[in-house]
């Protein structure tokens, strides 16, 4: 390859780097016409195109390479566009102005350097195969896959942003997830001691050891694992395998090489339009160096990207000043939130704090010396607080006379700030830098739905984390403009799903089909509307789950009546009602686990859940359970889960009322019924509250006098307690309240939508609820409560039920023509125990073979 720059009349613009930043400048240079004047080759050093490495986790949960493409191939297959895969490049000519691969020689008017960064792995002795992998490219997780192999403990050095990504990412290989970090706390760039201390114990509560301080001296080999890490301070840990993410580097060679000037700290010097020390050559992304500083985040190195190619094209070039380094993140399923001066540097900088030790939740609001401005934040454990707080920092909002309101729990806290209230230079989307009046252009110019806005200004299609504020903007400017929002279930019916709900309701509809030819459009509905209509049918009719009117409208779990496990096997989960269970009910499960060489588990719901049965064999599982007294736990169902409760005043001297007896008559009432999300109950026997009810949709809690009742209180990703809501209750109108509760739940949500997510939704909120159901002024109270007596006399197990009809046990094989079980499913023992063999990496010459 020896290509001359001018052997026409365009001149050749090479792009050494096809990462998410170089991939960015390419669009952008086609997108401002630059194929007028230029020929484009982009040199990428992977044997893949561009790709997703902001949700590069994802590739080791089942996610295939191709879907994590950036752009269409098409953008490379041109004969403007020559996209060289596999290529590195050797060295810069700046004299000849050209490259060296091992292809050839490339000849150059402009260079773009983006060539990104490499992970740093400090010289630590015998880190060397599996105790010196990285986490940074695709073949790097294949890599890591394959160490994973027969492996049961991994260790990643660095406890920053992609040491916990990469942390996680053992935890999804079935690996003990261990955290090695230098510094005295985690992620020590985004957070403060307190917030790292918040992020600590979050995270080992998930089971991930976490040792801080550690300096790795060597690595040697191990008695019970395969390594032995040694450090400064503290005791060894062995492992299997050791992952490092303790920094990066910027990838200048090729620059170092070539002399160009470099930063004191690494990376190619650039000035405020990405030119390097070489007029002809720009260098964008974390290879670059602006004011000496290095900008590890997607979204700076999509702005250098759109300065270089607007001063490529001769347009007037935005110059690059920086960037803001706030991150929205969710780490191990732990929300983490890092804006502006987080620390408090600025001078004269005071902070508010928020701290929940018992949920370890932690937020922080720096504020300027003299209150005006909101100057950073830092937040663990809930990001709502985020897109509110970003808008403060990023247009100079004023806050409140309490800036302390902030960032106060829910009901406490000021209100949130109304899109409205945003400037139109307000930045919705850093990663393209789209602002709110660039959102309101796109619809003035004819956007009018979400996809639209998504598709002309690529808001929210980078790292996503400004999607919610996204479609509030959107939302909020269509509706300013006259135009109704439309807030349609799906393409098939143009109704929310309270809308439907009342409509079957009234309709007195049964089925899907009726549903669709009445109200909708189409024939045969979607994975959207099918399971949202099958939800609602069930509520309101209590018809049984394997009903053949239902049956097509469910996903893998309701159809089969069991969660699917990630081998492909499922779980069993027979109903215990508030934890309560005969020795005989337990040797029976135990036979039964035993049998048929289940995996066993006690639930924090007070359940005994069994793993590991294949498709064929859940019917016969059933017919023994059920045989034995028990039913089916609904666990694969948005529907009432469990009903924790203590021992009460039957066995506690503490216990002022009968909690089991209590959590007996509730879980019996509401077993079976379907709603929105899942359901999760509790009684407490005195305010001691073991049975953690005010954490639950359904909290009760025992009084002298009666019972108190909580609603809408969660765990999850967002916990959120629940609320008082009445006190001081007999048995029967404690539940009659529940029945109103739910039934106005379930009749006005949203899909999908937990009842902690409702709850905040209602206008009015609390004192509106209590206004509903305590004094009746919607004049519903008889009518919900007659609603729930329906379904209530309507119950029927669904796993008797499909036992008693061949016609639906005929589903429950895992080949159509074939009895057989499933060959590939394979298991291991540990601790006493099966467990899912962990997935066989075939090596490529044997793929290739």
């Amino acid at each position: 390859m020896n290509v001359s720059a001018t052997s026409d009349s365009l001149q050749t613009l090479v792009v050494i780097g096809n990462g998410m930043v170089g991939h960015h400048c390419v669009e952008q240079l086609i997108a401002r016409g630059a194929l007028e004047r230029y020929r484009i080759h982009v040199f990428g050093e992977e044997s893949r195109r561009a790709y997703d490495r902001v949700h590069l986790s994802e590739y080791l949960n089942g996610r295939d390479a191709d879907s994590m493409a950036l752009g269409d191939a098409a953008l490379y297959e041109t004969e403007s566009v020559i996209l060289h895969l596999g290529a590195a490049v050797l060295e810069i000519d700046r004299r000849h102005r050209e490259i060296v691969t091992a292809q050839g020689r490339q000849a150059y008017d402009k260079l773009v350097l983006a060539t990104g960064s490499y992970p740093f792995v400090p010289p630590i002795a015998g880190a060397e195969g599996a105790s010196r992998l990285v986490y940074r490219t695709l073949d790097d997780l294949d890599l890591i896959r394959e160490a994973a192999h027969g492996a049961r403990r991994g260790v990643v050095v660095g406890g920053g942003l992609l040491g916990l990504e990469a942390a996680n990412a053992l935890k999804s290989l079935d690996l003990e997830a261990h955290v090695v970090e230098f510094a005295p706390r985690l992620m020590p760039v985004q957070l403060d001691e307190q917030g790292g201390a918040a992020l600590r114990a979050r995270i080992e509560s998930l089971g991930v050891g976490v040792h801080l301080s550690r300096a790795t001296q060597d690595i040697r080999p191990g008695t019970q694992y395969r390594y032995r890490m040694r450090f400064a301070e503290g005791a060894p840990l062995e492992t299997d395998l050791i992952v490092f993410s303790a920094g990066i580097r910027p990838q200048v060679a090729l620059a170092r090489k070539a002399g160009l000037t470099l930063a004191e700290r690494g990376g190619v010097a650039i000035d405020d339009f990405c030119r390097s020390s070489d007029e002809h050559i720009y260098a964008i992304g974390e290879c670059a160096a602006w004011n000496g500083s290095v900008f590890g985040l997607v979204a700076p190195g999509y702005q250098m990207a759109r300065t270089v190619a607007a001063a490529l094209c001769g347009e007037t070039a935005q110059p690059f000043a920086g960037a803001d380094m706030s991150t929205k993140l969710k780490l191990l399923g732990v929300d983490v939130g890092s804006i502006g001066d987080a620390h408090g540097a600025t001078p004269g900088a005071r902070s508010y704090r928020y701290i929940d030790e018992a949920g370890a939740g932690y937020r922080r609001l720096v504020v300027s010396a003299d209150g005006k401005r909101v100057l950073g934040a830092v937040l663990v454990g809930d990001n709502s607080y985020y897109d509110t707080l970003l808008q403060y920092v990023q247009n100079g909002i004023a806050p409140p006379v309490d800036p302390a309101s902030l960032i106060l729990p829910q009901g406490q806290a000021a209100p949130l700030l109304g899109v409205d209230a945003l400037p139109a230079s307000a930045t919705v989307c850093s990663c393209h830098n789209v602002s709110k009046g660039a959102i309101c252009d796109a619809i003035d110019g004819g956007c009018a739905d979400l996809a639209a806005i998504k598709g002309c200004t690529k808001a929210a299609t980078g790292c996503g984390g400004c999607a919610g504020l996204l479609k509030q903007v959107v939302e909020h400017e269509l509706a300013a403009r006259g135009v109704a929002v439309d807030k349609s279930l799906c393409e098939h019916f143009a109704y929310t799903r309270q809308e439907l709900y009342a409509i079957v309701r009234v309709g007195g509809i049964e089925t899907f089909e009726q549903l669709l030819a009445s109200h909708g459009r189409g024939q045969l509905g979607c994975d959207i509307c099918k399971p949202a209509v099958g939800s609602i049918l069930a509520s309101c009719w209590n018809r049984p789950i394997q009903d053949p009117r239902l049956v097509p409208l469910q996903d893998t779990n309701d159809t089969f009546m069991a969660n699917m496990q990630k081998n492909g096997t499922y779980s069993v989960v027979p109903r215990i009602p508030a934890g309560e269970i005969t020795p005989d009910g337990l040797i029976a499960i135990g036979a039964v686990a035993k049998k048929y060489g289940l995996y066993t588990k006690i639930t924090g719901g007070q359940r005994i859940d069994l793993f590991g049965a294949q498709l064929h064999e859940l019917p016969d599982i059933w017919s023994e359970l059920i045989a034995a007294g028990f039913e089916t736990g609904h666990a694969y169902g948005k529907s009432t889960r469990t009903v924790k409760s203590c021992v009460g005043s039957t066995w506690c001297r503490y216990g002022v009322q009968d909690s089991v007896r209590m959590a007996l008559d509730i879980e019996h009432r509401y077993k079976g019924l379907r709603s929105p999300h899942k359901l999760k109950f509790a009684v407490s026997g005195c305010t001691r509250e073991c049975a953690e009810a005010q954490s639950k949709d359904i909290g009760v809690i025992a009084t002298e006098n009666g019972w108190n009742l909580y609603v809408c209180g969660n765990g999850g990703m967002r916990p959120r307690h629940a609320e008082l809501f009445a006190t001081d209750l007999d048995d029967a109108m404690l539940i009659r309240v529940i029945d109103r509760v739910l039934m106005f739940y379930i009749r006005t949500a949203d899909k999908l939508q937990r009842t902690s997510v409702w709850r905040e939704s209602l206008e009015g909120g609390l004192d509106y609820l209590k206004q509903v159901v305590l004094e009746d002024s919607l004049g519903l109270c008889a009518e919900l409560e007659a609603q729930m007596q329906l379904v209530v006399d309507r119950y029927e197990c669904e796993w008797a039920n499909a036992l008693n009809d061949p016609e639906k046990l005929k589903r429950f094989r895992t080949f159509v023509n074939d009895s057989r079980p499933d060959p590939d499913i394979q298991f291991v023992q540990e601790r006493g125990q099966p467990r899912p063999a962990p997935a066989r990496v075939i090596p490529i010459a044997e793929e290739i073979s």
